[in-house]
């Protein structure tokens, strides 16, 4: 071969090699921002596995602790669903990009409150076996309807009516009973009684605001704490149709994790 073609070869094939990194490069999706928000009787520890996994997947994780949960102290009486909803607008808007919002349980109110107040920051909304109101819905409204809750005969009012207790020989049943002893343990070792005022305030919601955002829900089948069939008329009044089902209880990020965070991830793609 002549040392021209040779030459010319040679360049041709380091083109190309160059190429095909650049479009692994362009193809490889740049890493989401996940913003996690716990629900009642719960705090930030709920995520710990899920968020595990999505970081070592290249993932950012920001884990939301609600005011009056974990090692925040603020007075129940003080705490209203706005003061959650101002809490996570305050992460999300800390972040560069727009972010995949989740939430759990109670924190399913909150996350519909975000979306309201700044749906052009939010990329994707998740509810996972959360509370999904519609407009002037409160989640005292919503518990009222779930016949198969088994939550309501484990509460206790505290004297003051702030707060509200679960009996503890009802708190695994009830949120975890399909969990390893570990993750059991994680729930119990971590309770504290849960603000009551938010559970009264109801959500406004508009159709240019909350209406605009893009909508999943996870149902969770052996949930005992928000029924699946409450589950699915909130998905459905809320015209919700990309669902996801895992067959746990209503802590699946302790009781599966793994099956949480491979969903989570599919919704990035």
């Amino acid at each position: 071969m002549k040392p021209i073609r040779l030459a010319a070869l040679l360049v041709a094939i380091l083109f190309s090699v160059l190429g095909a990194c650049s479009k692994d490069d362009t193809d490889t999706p740049a890493p989401s921002t996940y913003v996690l928000v716990h629900g009642a009787w719960q705090a930030p520890y709920a995520w710990r596995y899920v968020q595990q996994r999505l970081v070592q997947q290249g993932q950012r994780v920001i884990v939301v602790e609600l005011p009056g949960h974990g090692a925040d102290t603020t007075p129940p009486a003080t705490l209203t669903l706005d003061a959650y909803r101002d809490k996570v607008v305050a992460a999300i808007i800390a972040q560069p990009d727009n972010v995949i919002l989740v939430g759990h349980s109670m924190g399913g109110m909150v996350v519909t409150e975000v979306a309201e107040k700044i749906p052009a920051r939010i990329r994707k909304l998740v509810y996972i076996g959360a509370f999904l109101p519609a407009n002037g819905q409160s989640l005292l409204a919503l518990a009222a309807t779930d016949s198969t809750s088994q939550l309501g005969a484990a509460l206790v009012p505290s004297a003051d009516q702030l707060t509200l207790g679960i009996k503890p020989n009802l708190l695994v049943p009830v949120f975890i009973q399909d969990g390893d002893a570990a993750a059991q343990k994680l729930v119990t070792d971590n309770y504290r009684a849960e603000p009551a005022i938010p559970f009264t305030n109801p959500v406004t919601l508009t159709a240019t605001n909350f209406g605009q955002v893009d909508k999943y829900y996870v149902h969770t089948a052996q949930d005992q704490a928000v029924g699946l069939r409450l589950q699915k008329r909130m998905v459905k009044a809320a015209g919700i149709t990309k669902t996801y089902t895992l067959n746990s209880s209503h802590c699946p990020f302790l009781a599966v994790p793994d099956q949480v965070s491979d969903v989570l991830l599919g919704l990035a793609r």
